[in-house]
């Protein structure tokens, strides 16, 4: 008599794939069929078109938004550079609110003595620069005078050339003069407003420390996640802070030993070309190409001979490679060195994008998405991109350290 649970007499499972176009699926004998792909994750999965359509929009937006965003952001460097002052200034009984008054105050002072400081020679210089030009001219016509001849050739060539034309033509014309007051009078006032704006929503981080934090902490749904935000929070703080106050030292030591050296060699204003140089230093890869170039142009003007106009851009390229291949990455150490291409890529990108104020953003802007990717295992990619040195995994390490300590 047959049980009613027997194996042998239960029927067929029903094919879900014969009645499909293609038909049923084939599998091998003894094998199982591969399991159907779940709707939930065919509609989650992302593809890389759909991942690159926000990148238009959002630089869109950094561009057309760059009267808000980047006062924004200048003071969120700048806090982060300066936040660590608040809490010493606690210690000695100062409260947060005067205390991040008197670290503004210095801070704007130091500025705009800076500011005074090379711009009373500097327009001196500018007012002058057609004589300037027109000696440097002949500084070169002298040191070169083959090329002289031949540019000379060329010019009047050239001059000859567009007489013909001109007296062909005939042609009329008409001069139109506008005042450039009111534009000037625009972009003064909007750069005030901007300044303004920034030292105002400064001093608010200052005052407040770590609200912002506090809130962010407060709003993360898991306890992981608070943990992750504090540890970003303060990793970003802790490593922009630590950059901008080493990359200022550098800078200040580089501009004085830059002045000393043109004061010795006889270069008038030997001061200014060195805070000078200090402030172009700031701007990677095309800052010191500027001073390079600028100063050999001070070099020519000042010295009448070939050798000695090359002295002061080869006393400062000197002096440059020795910061940016021996001091700096000894100061800065291996947290900081991130991948030349990527520091190209984004310094081109950010002056585009916001002129002056993007280049000086880009490395910490840099250093900050670089800290958040460390800190996301999502983003581990985007951190081994931008990492100047291939990052082992952690097993592999530990394996070669015990190799090494066998050995």
């Amino acid at each position: 008599m047959k049980q009613p649970n027997d194996l042998s007499t239960a029927p067929e499972p029903l094919d879900s794939s014969a009645g499909t176009p293609e038909g049923p699926v084939k599998t091998a004998p003894g094998s199982e069929p591969p399991p159907a792909p779940s709707s939930a994750a065919a509609a989650t999965k992302t593809t890389p078109v759909q991942i690159g359509l926000p990148v238009p929009g959002m630089i869109a937006f950094l561009y057309f938004a760059r009267a808000v965003v980047l006062p924004v952001l200048l003071a969120c460097v700048a806090g982060m550079a300066l936040k660590p002052l608040i809490p010493w200034l606690s210690h000695c009984h100062i409260p947060p609110a005067l205390g991040a008054a008197v670290v503004l105050s210095l801070f704007v002072a130091a500025v705009a003595t800076g500011f005074v400081q090379l711009g009373r020679p500097a327009v001196a210089w500018m007012n002058d620069a057609p004589e300037h030009m027109a000696q440097l001219r002949q500084r070169v016509q002298k040191m070169f005078p083959r090329a002289a001849h031949f540019s000379q050739q060329a010019a009047a060539a050239v001059d000859d050339v567009g007489a013909t034309e001109q007296e062909q033509k005939k042609v009329t014309t008409v001069e139109l003069k506008t005042s450039r007051v009111p534009g000037i009078f625009n972009g003064t006032g909007t750069f005030l407003v901007g300044v303004g704006e920034t030292l105002v929503l400064l001093y608010r981080m200052l005052v407040s420390g770590d609200l912002f934090l506090q809130k962010l902490v407060h709003v993360m749904p898991t306890m992981g996640d608070k943990k992750r935000a504090v540890e970003i929070s303060h990793e970003i703080q802790h490593n922009t802070s630590n950059y901008l106050f080493s990359v200022s030292l550098i800078n200040i030591g580089l501009g004085a030993v830059v002045s000393g050296g043109l004061y010795l060699m006889g270069v008038p204003n030997a001061v200014m070309w060195g805070m000078l140089v200090a402030v172009l230093n700031f701007v990677p890869y095309f800052g010191p190409v500027a001073g390079i170039i600028l100063l050999g142009t001070v070099g020519l003007l000042t010295f009448d001979t070939l050798w000695k106009g090359l002295l002061p851009p080869a006393w400062y390229l000197l002096l440059h490679l020795l910061e940016a291949n021996l001091i700096t990455p000894v100061v800065l150490g291996r947290r900081f060195t991130l991948n030349p291409v990527v520091i190209f890529v984004s310094l081109i990108f950010w002056t585009w994008l916001w002129g002056v104020p993007g280049a000086l953003l880009s490395v910490p802007i840099l250093v900050s998405i670089k800290v958040v990717c460390d800190r996301v295992p999502a983003l581990a990619h985007v951190s081994e991109l931008l990492a100047s040195r291939t990052q082992l995994p952690e097993r592999y390490e530990t394996h070669q350290i015990g190799m090494s300590s066998l050995s």
